[in-house]
């Protein structure tokens, strides 16, 4: 494993020379990676979800905009966290700072594991599956050919991440403006339809039959946060961010409310396209919104739903990725994955295993039952972050916080998380019992990896400083530099 950095809350030097994550990523960048992760898949599919539960139009758009300001306030709450906490890796980061080496390994361990590698296996496969289903109108596309196209959408994204990560930062603008374009042609066409043709019937009497099971609403409010999901993925490529102290709660008052706004329009346009019970028929909204509204021009919408989803995996492999960059800086993971490409710049060995690792999930059967048994994580990782900041509030006062929020919004949110977890526990009980298992099984792994690996026989140190030099000339690549302090 590798040695931890002496500062971990350093930023990178800026000088060219040193062989660093450079801060290349611009505040418009920055825009980008927040809206073009958040907008995946799930505005284009999940709307029904959230009608279903809550039994009527007007409360699924209170959920909708329910769900935007709640994430809204957990933004705020992570700006704090990334100027205060300068160091990449999102929640991983945060709690190894504020809780110590064992709850952060925990998540790691999951998260390079399982949670990860699925996430990006999925929307990728969701980008094949759209990309398909122009050619095969009536059925679903062949599960082998979505499966191709998914492994040929890593491949080419971990690529061009490896490549540059201005060029990682282009792909991400464009595919984001792609999408947003998309959502933009569904609000236009819905709401010109609702006013020019009247199609208003869904609006009236909204709230009738509203759901009076407050269960139902906090499944509801669980599938809009699955559409809201990502607005803390800046905070995993801090170190790379342009003046992070004033870009990142920038980006985050930028990209959230916008997204916000563009996910309560593009509601009102699908209920302004169809009725509430064909809305609830539809395995794909914006599909069904094309075949109502745009005529032969209805493949436009399985085809946006790929731009959404290729965008949505680069995304995750550029963010994601220095996760396992930081926990391998922080003696978590090997050596070599800390490691970065002198020529460009990039820490190339975790983009690979993040790569490979989301091939070889493409070859289970059912990847998504995998991430079921980890969606108590996310939210308790989200919380355990914000537990974070308020506990560096008490053990830390004098820290520097260039961001500081309400007392009042880390209190709520966190509360807010614990049910969250508690729902998802009482909902799956089964699939959480698994997930649990499974994340304990990283305590071993600490123990003999982290905790105790310098007791390894001199033959296993040897092989792994012979596989580390090996990667190095595998990848031109060496370990991270720091600037030397005078």
């Amino acid at each position: 494993m590798a040695e931890k950095a002496d500062n971990p809350q350093a930023l990178p030097s800026k000088d060219d020379d040193l062989v660093t994550l450079k801060p290349k990523i611009s505040l418009f960048n920055g825009v980008t990676i927040i809206v073009g992760v958040i907008i995946g898949s799930g505005i284009f599919i999940s709307p029904g979800l959230v009608l279903a539960q809550t039994g009527s139009v007007g409360s699924a758009m209170l959920v909708w905009i329910f769900c935007g300001v709640f994430s809204m306030v957990g933004a705020l709450c992570y700006g704090e966290l990334g100027t205060m906490i300068t160091m990449s890796g999102g929640d991983y980061a945060y709690i190894y700072v504020a809780f110590g080496s064992f709850p952060a390994f925990l998540l790691l361990w999951v998260t390079v594991v399982i949670i990860r590698p699925c996430a990006q296996a999925v929307v990728a496969l969701t980008f094949g599956n759209y990309l398909l289903q122009p050619f095969f109108p009536d059925c679903d596309p062949p599960e082998r050919a979505s499966k191709l196209l998914a492994a040929l959408c890593i491949t080419i994204l971990t690529f061009i991440n490896c490549l540059s990560v201005k060029w990682a930062a282009r792909v991400q603008d464009i595919f984001t403006v792609a999408k947003v374009l998309a959502l933009i042609i569904i609000i236009v066409v819905g709401l010109y339809n609702m006013i020019f043709n009247g199609a208003t019937s869904s609006f009236e009497n909204m709230f009738e039959g509203t759901s009076p099971n407050v269960g139902s609403y906090a499944l509801a409010i669980y599938g809009g946060l699955f559409a809201y999901g990502g607005w803390n993925y800046l905070n995993f490529v801090t170190e790379e961010l342009k003046d992070p102290y004033v870009n990142l709660p920038r980006a985050i008052l930028i990209s959230v409310p916008m997204v916000t706004v563009i996910y309560v329009l593009a509601n009102i346009a699908y209920f302004a396209a169809m009725s509430p019970s064909e809305l609830l028929g539809s395995k794909a909204v914006a599909v069904t919104f094309g075949l109502n509204l745009l005529g032969v021009l209805a493949f436009i919408m399985p085809i946006s739903v790929a731009l959404s989803t290729f965008g949505g995996v680069n995304g995750l492999l550029l963010t994601g990725s220095r996760m396992y960059f930081v926990g391998a800086r922080m003696g978590h993971l090997p050596q070599g994955i800390a490691m970065i490409n002198v020529q460009r710049k990039t820490p190339m060995p975790s983009l690979v295993l993040t790569a490979f690792l989301s091939l070889l999930y493409l070859l289970a059967r059912n990847i998504v039952q995998l991430i079921n048994y980890f969606s108590f994580v996310q939210w308790t990782a989200t919380g355990a972050a914000i537990l974070g900041l308020l506990w560096l509030r008490y053990k830390k006062p004098d820290m520097p916080r260039p961001v500081k929020v309400n007392i009042i919004l880390p209190i709520l949110f966190l509360i807010a998380s614990i049910f969250l977890v508690v729902m998802g526990i009482v909902a799956a009980p089964r699939d959480t019992g698994i997930g649990v298992f499974i994340l304990l099984t990283g305590i071993p792994v600490y123990l003999v990896c982290v905790l105790y690996s310098y007791k390894f026989p001199d033959p296993v140190k040897s092989a792994q400083q012979s596989a580390t030099i090996w990667l190095q000339k595998l990848f031109v690549m060496v370990a991270e530099e720091k600037e030397a302090v005078e």
